[in-house]
């Protein structure tokens, strides 16, 4: 069963990035991530840099049949850009955040959840949802550990 821990607010300091942005249908999307990953790893290694924290995805959209996708790596400076790689940057703001427990495919109550707290917290949604991913397919679904991170005013 899906467990989320408890949804707080911080305030999240700008996080320089590489990244694959692209459009895809939501079940080609597993996928997509690991070939970018891949992709991003490489290119990585090639500059002999490493990641700063755990891969992300950032979801500028919910149409799942044209999800606008953001498939990233934290890094620790601004790197340059790459063929479809690009150099940005997730940036600061005041987030909600929770860290979900299981398969990502039962992710919508929290996001509903999550909704519903930001609203009895007097607090007001804006612009891109970010998932950041502690673990991977090697673990069991029911251990896959997600942090979900939303901006807030």
């Amino acid at each position: 069963m899906p467990r989320v821990s408890k949804i707080d607010v911080f305030r999240k300091r700008e996080q320089p990035t590489l990244s694959i942005r692209t459009r895809t249908k939501v079940e080609d999307l597993p996928v997509l991530i690991g070939e970018s990953y891949c992709k991003m790893a490489a290119y990585l290694k090639e500059l002999s840099e490493y990641l700063s924290d755990v891969p992300y995805v950032a979801y500028h959209n919910m149409d799942m049949q044209n999800l606008d996708v953001e498939i990233g790596f934290p890094v620790p400076a601004a790197l340059p850009a790459k063929e479809d790689i690009q150099s940005g940057s997730i940036p600061a703001s005041k987030v909600v955040f929770c860290i979900y427990r299981g398969a990502y495919r039962d992710m919508a109550s929290t996001y509903g959840e999550m909704a519903t707290w930001i609203e009895e917290n007097g607090l007001k949604p804006v612009g891109t949802a970010y998932e950041h991913y502690y673990n991977g397919p090697e673990y069991p679904e029911s251990e896959l550990l997600t942090m979900i991170v939303m901006p807030v005013v």
